[in-house]
């Protein structure tokens, strides 16, 4: 399941560029359409993203022989790239949180040609939308060698 989560994101990021550059060439209904599309695989994303973190115990950084404790050996071996993990990670996950409201506002503007109302909100809410669904094919590359499947 986390590569079905990680590819789900990794197409959530692509849309939203392909989104913007639709826009961008004042193409609205295939702007529409791409954004509908996102915001769909978005709540599977999080649909499935929740089931498997409720099902599977955690995966940690680092833990080449998957016993789910990090040693100092292997803390060692991975180094400061943990702490950069953990930083995409925590950024990740804050703004995920503080997206998610300004995605919907977007969103019902957008679908309700509110035009002005949705490009205020969206120069807020798509970088970070954007930043989002990046880290989070970043986190995943980087986590997915320590998953134990």
């Amino acid at each position: 399941m986390p590569h079905l989560i990680g590819g789900i994101n990794a197409t959530c990021a692509v849309l939203l560029i392909l989104s913007l550059i639709f826009i961008r060439r004042k193409n609205v209904q295939a702007h529409k359409i791409t954004n509908i599309i996102t915001f769909i695989l978005s709540a599977v994303f999080l649909v499935f993203y929740i089931l498997f973190h409720l099902y599977v115990k955690d995966t940690k950084f680092g833990d080449v022989d998957h016993d789910g404790i990090l040693s100092a050996a292997e803390a060692a071996a991975v180094g400061g790239v943990r702490y950069v993990y953990y930083f995409i990670l925590l950024t990740h996950i804050l703004l995920a949180v503080v997206v998610l409201p300004l995605i919907l506002v977007s969103f019902f503007r957008g679908l309700n040609m509110q035009i002005e109302k949705h490009r205020k909100i969206v120069r807020w809410s798509y970088p970070v939308w954007l930043y989002v669904a990046v880290s989070g094919v970043l986190v995943y590359l980087m986590i997915s060698p320590y998953y134990n499947f």
